[in-house]
């Protein structure tokens, strides 16, 4: 075990400079952009309605589905996060991932709206199943090198809130896209027919994502000399995340929320063709207006951090977001009351957006000072493990219920009942979840305080010291990297 009192504080050759390159930041957001696009589109907010309402398959066998696909979806995330602290290229063991990983994401994605293996209910779920199966695996891959970055970038609560600022604009834009082109291109009050423009769309789609993340992986940075340290073993290394006690904190925190902000997403078709009746591109205004709201507040919430700290801003979040879920609860079809309800949810979810991230990465800082090791992949790995079944759960959940109050997909116009069990299932139940992780962060989770931010200062002076030591090996070596040159010799830009 590592002691950070016994390491060195400082480094006469080093300023602890936080300042990362513009284009870093960008090439960082619009990564992420490119992976929202695709995974909010197949495992949020279209496929469920797509094999639902379009394809014809019934509430009980695709919530089936999600359950079934919910075991996988766990288990591969640890299995790929530990196995992706063992690469070692010249290039890295996160950028090659996203490099090469790109062209395979894209694909998985375009072949999730192909019904290959026929009609049939039987047919459809095994259909759904496997290309659930198929994407989320390649999800999982670059997904988790996306959660692992901010943690490796940089350091300090003020740099990765700056960092995640880029991610949440940037990515905003991906995940609106990706709740746009469904709701414009699915919803219909004459027919249930498949719009004809739905499967080009979504090649493109795929195509465009997949090649916007392979150019971004040129313009991102990680720690080099992290590749150099021994990995603890597969068993080993999960004992020990299990026993970050911070861990489990930000795990009963993360579960009731991942649930809810699937449902929020997930189910925001069926609210919008059912209860506020808009199709096509109407469909879409509502919640465009929602993402505007969390670029605009998503930037008060980063100088907010520097003031109040992550934890209190992120429990502000999700109290805001639950209240208004739970206005537009009792809002119904009342279009002003609609409007004003996702406004709340707006400004609510700009910080919890924000704040996620960093908050795993203090997760992992805490980690690096129990075992001396950089483990940003295998933490990102532990927590889907734990925190990917809600996802499963939670679609599962939706479904079951609006099936509970009477819903028909192969009805236009739903009767007043089952409306209602929309309006419970896509705001009641997530407001309720939400309230419920504020609570368990609250309580449970200390890295926070004027004694955190003193640790996390040490630990980027170990950060500086070991790098130092890297960049003297490849001296040594002969091999010093073209990164490191560029990183050493040019300052970095000011954001």
């Amino acid at each position: 075990m590592t002691d950070l009192e016994n390491q060195p504080k400082e480094d006469p050759d080093i300023d602890f400079d936080e300042r990362l390159p513009v284009k870093s930041k960008i090439a960082f957001g619009t990564s992420q952009a490119s992976i929202n696009l695709l995974q909010v589109i197949a495992l949020g907010s279209a496929i469920t309605f797509y094999y639902n309402v379009k394809l014809g398959l019934s509430e009980e066998w695709i919530s089936l589905a999600w359950l079934l696909f919910g075991v996988w979806n766990a288990l591969n995330d640890p299995l790929f996060g530990i196995l992706q602290e063992r690469i070692n290229t010249d290039i890295g063991r996160r950028i090659p991932v996203l490099r090469y990983g790109a062209p395979f994401y894209a694909l998985t994605f375009i072949i999730c709206w192909v019904p290959f293996l026929g009609n049939s209910q039987i047919a459809l779920f095994w259909n759904l199943l496997l290309v659930l199966f198929l994407f989320d695996s390649m999800f999982t891959m670059v997904g988790l090198v996306q959660t692992a970055l901010p943690a490796e970038m940089c350091i300090t609560q003020k740099a990765r809130s700056n960092l995640n600022l880029y991610n949440v604009i940037l990515g905003s834009i991906g995940g609106l896209l990706a709740m746009v082109l469904p709701l414009v291109l699915l919803t219909s009050e004459s027919s249930t027919e498949l719009n004809p423009l739905f499967k080009p769309a979504m090649v493109l789609a795929g195509v465009f994502a997949g090649t916007v993340l392979f150019l971004s992986s040129y313009a991102l940075t990680e720690n080099e000399y992290a590749r150099t340290e021994e990995p603890l073993g597969f068993v080993e290394s999960m004992v020990k995340a299990l026993k970050n006690r911070e861990f489990l904190a930000f795990e009963a925190m993360n579960f009731p929320h991942e649930m809810a902000f699937t449902i929020v997403t997930g189910s925001m078709i069926y609210f919008a063709q059912y209860v506020l009746r808009f199709q096509g591109l109407m469909a879409s205004i509502p919640f465009a207006a929602v993402f505007g709201l969390i670029l605009l507040f998503s930037y008060f919430a980063d100088r907010t951090v520097r003031k109040r700290g992550l934890k209190r801003v992120y429990i502000d979040g999700l109290l805001i977001t639950s209240a208004g879920l739970i206005l537009l609860l009792f809002s119904g079809s009342w279009l002003i009351g609609v409007v004003l309800s996702l406004a709340v949810v707006g400004i609510g979810l700009a910080p919890v957006l924000l704040i996620w991230s960093p908050l795993l990465a203090d997760v992992i800082d805490h980690d690096e000072a129990l075992t001396g090791k950089r483990r940003e992949t295998t933490y990102a790995g532990m927590n889907a493990l734990i925190t990917k079944p809600a996802i499963s759960i939670a679609n599962a959940l939706f479904l079951l219920v609006i099936s509970a109050f009477g819903f028909d997909s192969t009805l236009n116009t739903q009767p007043e009942l089952a409306i209602f069990g929309i309006r419970v299932g896509f705001a009641l139940i997530p407001s309720i979840c939400f309230i419920v992780s504020a609570a368990t962060l609250w309580k449970w989770y200390k890295l926070d305080g004027k004694e955190w931010v003193a640790r996390k200062a040490e630990l980027g002076m170990i950060h500086l010291q070991k790098e130092k030591e890297y960049i003297r090996l490849l001296q040594k070596e002969g091999k010093i990297s073209k990164v490191y040159q560029k990183l050493y010799r040019e300052p970095a830009e000011e954001s």
